[in-house]
């Protein structure tokens, strides 16, 4: 009996201990939002601040705008609490998930978007790879799912040798650098994306200087020997006190305390060297800044600019194309330089694998500061090696499906690859209808658009959104009534672009507003929607029609109209009739890069977001996909037809 009341007494005490070590933070209500009151400690910076209560620094910078100009010790700030978290202290974990040896695999948060392929691109691995560690993995993966990825355990010849590491609860830009006894410099240098947004629990960076496949222990748990010399009276228990360690682990690194503990006797006691590190503090503080420091603009005298395409590939009419593209760049560059830039463009018609790598031999391209062009996989290859090589910015203006942006920090990916798209597209779908009775129109034999409807319903799924599906081969005029509502809006999402299932479509909702005129509908649809005859047109305004799109042009923009007829005073003739116009691509690229490196230098990427994005067609908006890739295109525009007759082109990038 007694035994017993001693284990649940001691229960009692490890219960009280572990309430202990979590503080309590008072709680207040202003406006509709609960937030903690906290008291700055001496010392500590928003970056500490964030990461303390695993909110972003930006939503801290919200409810306390004095904060940006630095914190003072014992300021008071207001930290917003999660809608979600019935926390009474901060949250210091975004997951609970067992340890992970790290030297053997780490963890990747997927991120909207990211498809199972991406992802073993970013870390040099397979596909088949990833899945063998991941138990009943599929293709169909979810923002916010967490796999299991090997780390390289062999020096490969063919790529760059990292290591990778998922940041853990109290881990900081300092301790990470010297689990890998390296610099806090070199972490940063590896990882160029790396800032106080981005270095959060759960992220990945890649390790640099890797050639080795030796182990390595979190700088937390690191130790090191101290030499202590017992003293009369001393017991181990006290000295593990005295260090902060445990009795087991004395005893582990002094074999010769199986015949007992004497005075004078000499111990190894193995101490966290995060206690021995006097400077510590300091070098965090120092560390902590290299997040939120801008780079000094490197502004560019003469702006050297090469553009390399195949010029002479007439198969399919490429040629035309690209030569209007070109064009198009051209009147770019004279806009820019009627606003005092000063612009050189070498052009250069790239041919074969072998003729293009001999062309980037020359000291004209090794001094460039923009890279535009390539069209097959082989060329965009060779070409991101050398940006990589000579540190020139890359951009990428008609592939949406090579991997180069993954592992290059100076790739610019001007087309979006589809699943980024769908993503993005999902995203303001559920924010624009989120109050709207979404009915989805199967066609049967129809998949072009599968990977949009599984995305789309996975977001109104996790956006606790109504949808209801019903089949283009049954009885759609009568079997959809039921599924209407009358008292509110209902959008109708097809599961495929083509324009005959549209048309079915359209016919039945107009039977439907005959017998119903109460019912309001709305059409959701895709890009291809602009490419269709004027009849059909016609009938997006009867039904509020609304499509999504990368590029889309008005014709009645007067910057638009301006445009249109310099191409031809220009060149003599008018824009080819395709989708997208390269001439407006050609442009509209042209203005946004030759803006950034005109404005912010060539190192514009911290400044991306700042670049002027006027544009006749493309929408721009540049996210970077990891902490060390490159960036892709995000830009998005919502084309709605109003029942007016008014058409908008609403831009939905940011």
């Amino acid at each position: 009996m007694r035994k017993v009341l001693s284990l649940l007494l001691l229960a009692v005490i490890f219960i009280a201990i572990g309430t202990a070590q979590t503080p309590a933070y008072e709680k207040i209500t202003a406006n509709g939002q609960t937030f903690y009151k906290y008291k700055v400690k001496p010392g500590e910076g928003l970056y500490a601040v964030s990461r303390t209560f695993n909110v972003a620094v930006n939503d801290i910078l919200k409810y306390n705008p004095k904060a940006g100009s630095g914190l003072q010790s014992g300021q008071e700030l207001l930290i917003p609490v999660p809608e979600n978290s019935n926390a009474s202290a901060p949250v210091t974990q975004a997951k609970q998930q067992s340890p992970l040896d790290q030297n053997r695999v780490f963890r990747h948060t997927i991120a909207r978007g990211e498809t199972l392929y991406g992802i073993a691109q970013m870390y040099n691995t397979t596909v088949d790879e990833i899945a063998r560690y991941n138990s009943g993995l599929t293709e169909n993966i979810t923002e916010g799912q967490v796999i299991v990825i090997p780390q390289q355990r062999t020096l490969s010849s063919t790529h760059e040798n990292y290591r990778y590491h998922t940041i853990l609860p109290k881990e900081t830009l300092y301790s990470v650098s010297r689990t890998y006894s390296l610099k806090p410099e070199d972490l940063i240098a590896a990882n160029t994306g790396l800032s106080v947004e981005t270095f959060q629990i759960g992220k990945t960076i890649r390790i640099p200087f890797f050639q080795t496949q030796a182990d390595f222990i979190p700088y937390e748990e690191q130790t090191q020997n101290v030499t202590h010399k017992v003293k009369r009276g001393e017991t181990l228990y006290s000295i593990s006190q005295a260090y902060d360690v445990s009795v087991e682990s004395i005893e582990k690194a002094n074999p010769m305390l199986a015949s007992g503990l004497k005075t004078n006797m000499e111990l190894a006691v193995p101490v966290k060297v995060t206690r021995l590190d006097e400077n510590a503090r300091t070098r965090e503080i120092e560390a902590n800044r290299l997040l939120s420091q801008s780079n000094e603009i490197q502004k560019a005298g003469v702006i050297r600019v090469g553009l390399l395409l195949p010029f002479l590939d007439k198969s399919g009419g490429q040629h035309l194309r690209l030569q209007e593209y070109y064009e198009g760049f051209l009147l770019a560059v004279d806009k820019m330089k009627k606003e005092g830039a000063n612009i050189e463009v070498y052009v250069f018609e790239i041919g074969n694998k072998a003729k293009l790598e001999s062309l980037l031999g020359t000291m004209e391209m090794e001094a460039l500061h923009l890279l535009i062009g390539g069209m097959t996989d082989d060329q965009i290859r060779v070409l991101s090696d050398f940006s990589k090589k000579h540190n020139i910015k890359y951009i990428i203006p008609f592939s949406s499906k090579n991997s180069e942006v993954q592992n290059n920090n100076n790739v610019f990916q001007v087309n979006s690859p589809q699943s980024y798209l769908y993503s993005k597209v999902s995203g303001v779908f559920t924010e624009t209808f989120r109050k709207a009775n979404v009915v989805i129109v199967n066609v049967p034999g129809r998949s072009d658009k599968a990977e949009f409807i599984s995305t789309l319903k996975d977001d109104l799924k996790r956006r606790n959104i109504r949808y209801n599906e019903i089949s283009l081969a049954s009885n759609l005029s009568t079997d959809i009534l039921p599924l209407l509502q009358s008292n509110g809006e209902n959008v109708i999402v097809p599961s495929t672009g083509d324009s005959g299932s549209l048309r079915e479509i359209t016919g039945v909702l107009e039977k439907v507003h005959q017998e119903r005129q109460e019912i309001v509908t709305r059409l959701f649809g895709y890009p291809e929607w602009q490419t269709y005859n004027d009849e059909i047109k016609r009938s997006f305004h009867q039904y509020g029609t609304y499509f999504y799109t990368s590029f889309y042009v008005d014709d009645q923009d007067f910057e638009t109209r301006q445009f249109v007829e310099s191409f031809k005073q220009w060149y003599g003739r008018d824009l080819i009739n395709t989708f997208p116009k390269y001439g407006m691509l050609g442009y509209d690229t042209g203005i946004f890069f030759l803006n950034a490196v005109y404005r912010f230098g060539t190192n514009f990427e911290q400044r991306i977001d700042r670049v002027p994005t006027s544009s006749l067609q493309f929408a721009f908006k540049f996210d970077r996909v990891n902490n060390w890739g490159g960036f892709i295109n995000t830009g998005l525009y919502l084309i709605h037809y109003d029942t007016d007759n008014v058409v908008y082109k609403i831009n939905k990038s940011r």
